[in-house]
């Protein structure tokens, strides 16, 4: 199983790609928006055809933020039943919340710094069977 993260930070973006493959997970590891971005442009040119089971995503990184992200994912038919998890180390206001998720179709948004290793993989696990059973 492939489980995309997109995170600038180098230390957070290898414990959360150890994690994944612990968890017995293909990471597919990008470090910035931007460069998922441009494997959204091969994946709609046919070039990449693997759609992760899982997206894990930095709101706030150079390029393409992971809203941004997120919302033109959602655009791709592939796409529609992708979890899509954005992370953040900004507080964000119910209000901002409810806006983000609403408008870039994303799942869950989790607070940085992340919750330990086991409360993660079951937020993570949780969201995957939510949305494998709408």
């Amino acid at each position: 199983m492939i489980w995309l993260v997109a995170e600038d930070e180098h230390d957070i973006r290898n414990l959360i790609a150890t994690m994944f493959q612990v968890w017995g997970h293909h990471p597919v590891i990008f470090e910035n928006g931007q460069k998922v971005w441009d494997w959204l442009d091969a994946f709609e040119s046919g070039q990449e055809q693997n759609v992760p089971e899982l997206v894990l995503m930095d709101i706030r990184m150079p390029g393409k933020k992971g809203n941004e992200v997120a919302q033109r994912m959602r655009t791709l038919t592939a796409f529609q039943q992708t979890p899509i998890v954005l992370m953040t180390a900004y507080s964000l206001s119910e209000t901002e919340r409810a806006e983000m998720i609403s408008s870039s179709g994303v799942d869950h948004i989790l607070n940085k710094p992340l919750p330990d290793f086991e409360q993660l993989r079951s937020t993570l696990y949780d969201i995957v069977n939510s949305k494998q059973n709408d």
